[in-house]
Order: C-alpha cells, then sequence, then structure tokens
C-alpha cells in the first residue's frame, strides 16, 4: 500500500492554487506492527509539512507588505537573505527578502525586512511554552531528551538552549511585575465597608528551604516559600476554593512583598478579606507579611514553635539528676523538664507574660548548673536563651492555639511543608542533586510556580493572543 501525503493551498474563495507532494510513504499490511505511522515516520511528515506550510503563510505575508501602502506602487528588491524559525515540528528555513522603501515617503531607514514583522522571535510561542513547563518540571537535559522523542524539533535542542529560553520567559514574568512597596493597604475602613462579601477567609503559610550554591560551593542560600489558600464555608463544611503557591530567593529577590500581593489579588483578595498569616517567625518571612491587609491575623505557626521545644525537652533529659551547690543537693533534671512542659502548655494557649517567667526561671536554674561545669546544662542554657529571644522577637504572633484548634482553625504550616517539598526539593534538591546559582534557581522557581498554579497557559496568552491551547499546562 502506498500512501502520498499532499499540500493543497487554496485561495480566499476556496478554489485550489498549489499541490505540493510531502511525503510518500510505502507501508505494509501483513502485521499489527505495520499499522499507523511510526513514530520516525510520523516525525518526518510532520517536518516537511512543517517547512512547506511556514513557507506559504511567510512568502502570503510578505506579497502582503511588497507594495506601498501610501501610493500601492511595488517596492523593489535590495536581495534576499535567510534565516530559521524553531517551531514543534522542526526547524524552518525562510526567504528573507530586503526591500526598499517607497520614495513617496521620508524615513530613516532606506530597507527593510517585512517577515522581521511576523516572525518577531526565532521560537515559535507553542514550543517555547512547552519547553518551559517541561524545564520547570524536569531538568533541563532531560527536557530536550523528552521534546526530541516525540517532536521532530532540530536535533541541536540541547539543555543549554532549553535553559536560556525557561529562564529568558521567566525574566519577561519578572519585568511585568510591578513596583515593590512597603504597604499596600489602600483607602479606609469606610471604604471598605462598601466591598462586596468576600468568597471566604484566606490562609497564607510562609516557610523556608535551603539550595545548593554553585558560586560557594559548601554553601547554601534560603528560597522563601508559601501557599494561599482560599477557602469556602458551605453547608458548614470548609472546602477550598483555590490554592496558589509562590517562591523567591530571599537575598535576591527585590520585589518579595510585591509578588505575595500579586498572588493574593490573583485569588480575589479585597481589603475586607479575612486574611490568617502563619510563620515560623524568622526574620525573613517576619515583615513580609505586614501591612498586605488591614484585617490581617498574624500568627506564629505552631509546628515550627512545638518543634523547637521537643528539642529543648529532649536534651533536658541529658542533664544530671540532682547537682551539689555549697553542700546542697538540687533536683535539676526533672525539675527543668516539668517547666518545659509547663512552658509548652502556657505557649499552648497564648500566655506569654506567664511564659516568659517560666523561661527566666529555667534560664536561672540552667545556668547554676552550668557553673558547676556540667556540659549538658550550658548546651542547654544557650538554646534555652535563643528561645527565649526568638518568642521575644515574636511575642505579638503569639495567639491561643488551642482555641483555635478547638474551632478547627488552622494553626500550623503543615500544608506548606508539603509545598515546600513540591517547589523545591522535587526540582532543585533531592532527585536533581544539582548547584544553583541564585539568579538561575529565582527565575527557575517563578516558572515553576506558574505551571503548578496553571498560570503558564494564561500567561502566553496574554502574550499572544491568538495562541491556542488544547489543555491547560502540566502540574506536578
Amino acid at each position: 500500500m502506498k500512501i502520498k501525503v499532499q499540500l493543497v493551498v487554496c485561495a480566499e474563495d476556496g478554489r485550489e492554487e498549489q499541490v505540493q507532494e510531502i511525503a510518500m510513504a510505502e507501508k505494509p499490511h501483513q502485521q499489527i506492527e505495520h499499522l499507523s505511522f511510526t513514530l520516525a515516520e510520523a516525525k518526518s511528515v510532520l517536518k516537511m509539512l512543517q517547512q512547506h506550510l511556514v513557507e506559504q503563510q511567510a512568502t502570503a505575508f510578505v506579497a502582503a507588505h511588497a507594495q506601498c501602502e501610501h501610493c500601492g506602487k511595488s517596492l523593489g528588491i535590495k536581495g534576499y537573505h535567510t534565516r530559521t524559525f524553531r517551531t514543534l515540528f522542526g526547524t524552518v528555513t525562510l526567504t528573507s527578502p530586503r526591500l526598499y522603501h517607497c520614495r513617496c515617503q521620508r524615513r530613516k531607514a532606506t530597507t527593510f525586512r517585512p517577515p522581521n514583522a511576523l516572525v518577531t522571535g526565532s521560537v515559535a510561542p507553542e514550543l517555547l511554552l512547552l519547553e518551559t513547563k517541561w524545564a520547570s518540571v524536569v531538568s533541563y537535559g532531560l527536557t530536550a531528551q523528552v521534546l526530541k522523542d516525540f517532536l521532530p524539533v532540530d536535533a541541536t535542542l540541547n539543555a543549554t538552549t532549553i535553559q536560556n529560553h525557561a529562564l529568558a520567559v521567566a525574566q519577561r514574568c519578572e519585568d511585568e511585575l510591578g513596583e515593590e512597596q512597603w504597604a499596600f493597604v489602600e483607602g479606609c475602613p469606610a471604604d471598605w465597608a462598601t466591598l462586596s462579601i468576600p468568597d471566604g477567609p484566606m490562609t497564607v503559610g510562609i516557610d523556608g528551604g535551603y539550595i545548593r550554591n554553585w558560586e560557594e560551593k559548601q554553601q547554601h542560600f534560603e528560597v522563601i516559600v508559601g501557599k494561599s489558600i482560599l477557602v469556602f464555608r458551605r453547608d458548614d463544611e470548609a472546602n477550598i476554593a483555590s490554592s496558589k503557591c509562590f517562591g523567591f530567593v530571599q537575598t535576591l529577590d527585590e520585589k518579595p512583598k510585591r509578588r505575595l500581593f500579586e498572588v493574593l489579588q490573583s485569588q480575589g483578595h479585597q481589603m475586607s478579606q479575612q486574611l490568617t498569616f502563619l510563620s515560623d517567625g524568622g526574620d525573613t518571612v517576619r515583615d513580609l507579611q505586614l501591612y498586605l491587609n488591614p484585617h490581617a491575623e498574624h500568627l506564629l505557626d505552631w509546628f515550627h514553635l512545638a518543634m523547637r521545644l521537643t528539642v529543648l525537652q529532649q536534651t533536658a533529659k541529658g542533664l544530671p539528676q540532682t547537682i551539689s551547690v555549697e553542700d546542697e543537693t538540687y533536683r535539676l533534671r526533672d525539675a527543668v523538664v516539668q517547666e518545659l512542659e509547663r512552658l509548652k502548655w502556657l505557649l499552648w494557649h497564648g500566655n506569654v507574660y506567664r511564659a516568659f517567667q517560666v523561661v527566666e526561671s529555667v534560664e536561672m536554674d540552667l545556668d547554676v548548673a552550668a557553673a558547676t561545669g556540667d556540659g549538658t546544662a550550658r548546651k542547654l542554657l544557650k538554646a534555652v536563651q535563643e528561645f527565649h529571644t526568638y518568642i521575644d522577637r515574636n511575642r505579638a504572633f503569639v495567639h491561643n492555639d488551642g482555641e483555635r484548634y478547638r474551632y478547627g482553625e488552622r494553626i500550623s504550616t503543615g500544608f506548606v511543608e508539603s509545598t515546600v517539598n513540591q517547589v523545591i526539593s522535587k526540582r532543585f534538591c533531592k532527585k536533581q542533586q544539582m548547584q544553583w546559582t541564585k539568579r538561575g534557581a529565582h527565575l527557575l522557581l517563578q516558572t515553576r510556580v506558574k505551571t503548578l498554579n496553571r498560570e503558564l497557559g494564561a500567561v502566553f496568552q496574554r502574550w499572544y493572543p491568538d495562541l491556542q491551547l488544547e489543555e491547560e499546562p502540566l502540574a506536578a
């Protein structure tokens, strides 16, 4: 059986103008493996079809611009050149004539190339979208291999090309981000009262992770990751309406608050919204969440608080049972362990004043024990002092978590822990044992969160309004 593939170009009235033979294939039909095109045959046909199709489109575009738009006179040709255009189905070589401008109008340039107005980039938008989407999910090298396995893309496509294209897309997104502000609260209470009722409360969790540094081989740098969840209640049941994640390199990003605000805005945030921020209280995130909403509630994440207390309790179990001071024996281990349990209970119920008293009492006991030369007491004393400073800096964020827990409200950033694993670990740390520059990691983070949020396709459709996408970008 012989199969002939032809390209038929029709005029606007439907009449055939040109017929071109694309491929001739001879297919047996005796066994199941003979049925249909093979992947190699399909890629070959698509590549040839793409070459002829784009050539016809470019030729039609040049013909439409070969006359002066003012007087209608045919423009002269100075010379012919070629340019390449990467598409999903192969790299196309196009003829690019250089035409003279008509003398009926005065212009700075004498000549111009019509194809430059059509082919504004060297890569087709849909190919650029696929490269960026897959590069945000798997490694650059694997992205190049996947595309070459299933599409007739240029054989020279490699990890470096994928990386350059993906980072260029991310940089374009960064350039579109608005200016940073120290506060984003707008209007007054009278204005907020006139706003429509929000869809539901929003909860934002912020946490951090670490990535290996390329420039300082033995060092890591911090990446801030967060997730915003919009919840609506129906029939006394809470349902997640939408959730979006974000991330940035803390020491590189100059617009972190603007970035978080744009994420909230994309979920319908307004000044009358009930908004809760949960964070570990670290220096890098303490100021990020402030002045974004007049009704925002800022909470110290119970998970990180309890984790710090657990470390203190485990260390206290290594203390000696008793200590001797001036020929008198005092209980140490059990007393400190009981006080730390009491401290945990007080913080669980938001009693910061009494918690400070307990911390100071523990510090005095450990100070006496450390003076006797006990190493564990000295180590624990330093840890308790650091915890004291930590609570003091975040005293405004300590709330009654016990009460919140009984009412079914969030008290922990557990949902952000999974986001850190999804955003950072799966691409940057666990399977991809790579070292990163701060800029490379930051830009790749922007394309990754847009892919996870299913926003990357919308970004490309905003840039290229006539771009048609059959499905949403991959989320992994």
